[in-house]
């Protein structure tokens, strides 16, 4: 595919696509609303939180604004009717960036909620967003008695209906973690709901493909009412892309572009702040966000940096390739990671909690005699774990708890020191989240995975049902609750805890409850 056929496709917008700086659009004129796909916020820090909107009056069809600059107001109160302003400025929304804003927000009180809005227009032709809620994180000093937060990944839309979304919006969180598969890239599909938009290649295709998920009302009022960290998976690109490797070899020919597309959409759609912002192909999503005393969360990015799935990818036995050299971090996110835990070694009672896409405990899915590992998970990246496993034990760390996502299923696992000795001694707790709709209904324990448990000691709970995770962090210890419900093929599921596992401070290892 060379460069007009790559221009012709729209898979070099995302660079090419301004070459004059817009005009402003003194004074903006819409016919329909301009904010279809809501508020967010995200990344909260002790004084600060990035709030986030898109101006789309034609949501699905490149969203319907003119190739001009449009000034935005914002609005940040301390109560919910917007009557004690405490912040407010303007923001150029831009079509470079599908007239998105990110907003950071500074000054504000730690660990407060607030509330913000925005609008557009002036005189009678003024529009307001809805108001969002948000909230600070705790000032690092801060001794907190307790913070709970949840997490969640793999929304298919025409998979489901987020009902699930619906339960945890009526939950007591301060904080919600996105895993990863905000989107899927594949359609149009005619699944559950219809999937409108063309399998995701150019910018606009993209662009379009976050607007249909983002109209949901349950995923507009999700962001609405909390504070938002995420990280992206394989989806958000390509189906079990690795690196600067898409799945399929035949592919490989404009994918750097593809990637270019597929994450400057997703930063123009994430309350991300300004440091995230893409560059060609790469965006540095991992970060640490602070819990005061209690701990750091370590957003972590095992997607773009990592070398190609060993064995052919998929369930396969080890082959000498899985045991030779690899990385799932890259280099450069390795050494920063062994700095964070390096520096959480002079308060060994906080927790250190590592976010991440895919399961990270050794997983052996041979239903035969014949041991089987998933390549695309850590499985397939022996090496790169032992030396995440060895960090973690040198540092001396033993409050880490790793999340997970990606699988569809609600795993448990002890973290071994030597994940082929079933009496190693665990290092860490992992907790795995089933998706919100990915799948489909799901059921309780599927029949296929009962060899599976038999094989794996280290396994001590699992789920194939739809949900999320609620997280209970105190300095003494943690509690999650795998929270499903029984249905995502129709609306009004109801919801209920299917499990809650305990991990005492100073003692690796998750006990049911």
């Amino acid at each position: 595919m060379d460069r007009r056929e790559l221009l012709k496709a729209g898979l070099i917008t995302a660079g090419a696509a301004f070459l004059h700086k817009p005009r402003l659009w003194a004074t903006p004129q819409f016919k329909t609303d301009p904010f279809t796909l809501g508020v967010a916020s995200g990344d909260p820090w002790p004084e600060s939180v990035v709030l986030w909107t898109r101006l789309a009056p034609d949501p699905l069809n490149g969203g319907g604004m003119p190739n001009e600059d449009v000034l935005v107001r914002w609005r940040v109160a301390s109560d919910e009717p917007m009557s004690k302003i405490v912040r407010e400025g303007t923001v150029a929304a831009n079509p470079e960036w599908a007239h998105s804003v990110h907003v950071e927000v500074n000054g504000l009180q730690p660990d407060r909620w607030y509330w913000y809005q925005f609008d557009v227009g002036t005189g009678p032709g003024r529009i307001a967003s809805q108001v969002g809620r948000t909230k600070t994180a705790p000032a690092a000093s801060s001794q907190l008695d307790r913070f709970q937060f949840a997490f969640v990944s793999c929304q298919k839309y025409e998979a489901g209906f987020y009902t699930a979304i619906d339960h945890l919006c009526d939950e007591d969180i301060s904080l919600l973690i996105h895993l990863g598969d905000y989107i899927y890239e594949k359609g149009p599909i005619q699944g559950v709901r219809n999937m409108p938009v063309e399998t995701s290649i150019s910018l606009e295709s993209y662009r379009n493909r976050y607007a249909c998920y983002k109209m949901d009302p349950s995923l507009k009022r999700m962001h609405a009412q909390f504070p938002f960290a995420a990280v992206a998976d394989d989806h958000e690109v390509a189906n079990n892309y690795a690196g600067m490797i898409p799945e399929k070899a035949s592919q490989v020919a404009g994918f750097k572009e593809r990637r270019t597309a597929a994450y400057r959409a997703y930063y123009e759609h994430m309350p991300f702040r300004m440091a995230v912002q893409p560059h060609d192909a790469y965006m540095t999503m991992y970060r640490t966000l602070r819990v005061g005393s209690l701990g750091d969360i370590h957003m972590l990015d095992t997607r773009q940096f990592r070398t190609d799935q060993p064995c052919g990818d998929g369930a396969k036995p080890s082959c000498p390739e899985r045991e030779g050299p690899s990385t799932m971090m890259g280099d450069v996110q390795e050494k920063w990671l062994r700095g964070q835990l390096k520096r959480g070694q002079d308060s060994r009672e906080r927790w250190n909690i590592l976010a991440q896409q895919i399961i990270f405990s050794q997983v052996d899915v041979g239903r035969h005699d014949q041991a089987e590992y998933m390549m695309d998970k850590w499985d397939g990246y022996p090496q790169a774990r032992r030396r995440l496993v060895d960090n973690i034990v040198e540092t001396g760390l033993n409050n880490v708890v790793i999340l997970s996502g990606d699988n569809h299923n609600n795993w448990v696992f002890d973290v071994k020191r030597n994940p082929d000795d079933e009496k190693s001694p665990a290092i860490a707790s992992e907790f795995a989240g089933t998706s919100l709709t990915s799948g489909g209904d799901g059921t309780d324990l599927a029949p296929e995975f009962a060899s599976v448990l038999a094989k794996n000691p280290q396994v001590k709970f699992h789920n194939s049902q739809r949900g999320y995770v609620r997280c209970t962090v105190t300095p003494k210890q943690w509690t999650s609750d795998y929270r499903v419900v029984p249905f995502v093929s129709k609306p009004g599921a109801p919801i209920q805890t299917r499990a809650s596992f305990l991990v005492e401070a100073g003692h690796a290892g998750a006990q049911k409850i």
